[in-house]
């Protein structure tokens, strides 16, 4: 008796004629990095912002000096 001739199975014919399917998951942009100044800038700018307030005579204190002057270097101001 001769040995017959295997086929492949449906399964895998019917695999091959089915597109791949797309991944579903979303892919997130990441945020352009963010250049940050240094604290040496924020420094000086604080001061100068201490020194402002001062000769004008305006009320505040140094932390207001301070976040002023990071706020002034973030690109933001």
């Amino acid at each position: 008796m001769a040995a017959k001739k295997t086929t492949k199975t449906t399964l895998e014919t019917a695999l091959k004629k089915v597109p791949a399917k797309k991944s579903t998951t979303k892919k997130v942009k990441s945020p352009k990095s963010e250049v940050r100044p240094s604290i040496e800038v924020i420094a000086r700018a604080a001061y100068l912002n201490y020194r402002r307030r001062i000769e004008k005579g305006l009320p505040g204190d140094p932390r207001s000096d301070w976040l002023e002057a990071e706020r002034q270097n973030s690109g933001l101001g």
